[in-house]
């Protein structure tokens, strides 16, 4: 038996086009709300992504610091523990870069130290900013998409009234362009303000990532530089 496609949601009995308000939203918003409801799936899914990335657990544990200066307050670590530092976090990628660097180098000097851990920092900083470009511009392209569809929906409203469209006004060619103006803008807001509050949140948090990625470098090489001197001594 052949199937027959169900074009339209005003093809649906009333009864089930009542269970799917949101196909009804979606057939009122005409195609400009396609691009919105991509832009708002690409969102939601960096939103999630930075949450589970941004968490302190993964980027400065609180206590990692105190645990290394313990750990390395008599000697250097052998290379697996130092291995096993830089895959526990962000802050320990850093922490271990700036041991690999007096490792390597027993007669290391202090500037080279600071701008090993530098180095680090700033990769590891780039790796935090990491999708946040693209949910900022999401939260400011989204309004524009929303203004793309009212300015769609009033040329519709416009055409309706033509004089080639008929003798009369088309109420139902009028409410469809009202309809797409509206819900549009409504979309465009919605995703919008949303993105620019996670992308403002994640701004702020990596912000403080950074200073605390700033202070435990900063800890770090003085009580390193101690090693270089009893290397060369």
């Amino acid at each position: 038996m052949p199937l027959v496609a169900v074009r339209t949601t005003a093809d649906l009995p009333p009864a089930l086009r009542a269970k799917n308000p949101l196909l009804s939203i979606i057939q009122a918003a005409g195609w400009p709300i396609w691009p919105l409801l991509l832009s708002s799936i690409v969102a939601l899914a960096l939103v999630i992504e930075r949450l589970y990335h941004l968490r302190t657990s993964r980027v400065a544990p609180p206590s990692l610091l105190d645990e290394v200066v313990a750990v390395t307050r008599a000697h250097l670590p052998p290379a697996d523990v130092v291995n096993k530092l830089a895959d526990n976090s962000v802050l320990g990628s850093v922490l271990a870069a700036g041991l690999r660097s007096v490792i390597a180098e027993p007669r290391i000097a202090e500037t080279a130290l600071r701008q090993a851990f530098e180095n680090a920092g700033r990769t590891a900083v780039h790796k935090l900013e990491r999708y946040l470009n693209t949910l900022g511009t999401i939260a400011a392209a989204a309004p524009l998409l929303g203004l793309f569809g009212t300015v769609v929906g009033m040329i519709e409203i416009f055409g309706s009234q033509a004089p080639g469209a008929g003798t009369g006004t088309n109420p139902q060619q009028l409410a469809h362009g009202i309809s797409v103006a509206l819900y549009n803008t409504a979309f465009g807001l919605m995703i919008a303000i949303p993105s620019l509050m996670f992308y403002r949140y994640f701004r702020g948090r990596v912000d403080e990532f950074q200073l605390a990625l700033e202070l435990s470098a900063e800890r770090m090489v003085p009580h390193l530089m101690r090693f270089v001197v009893r290397a060369g001594a």
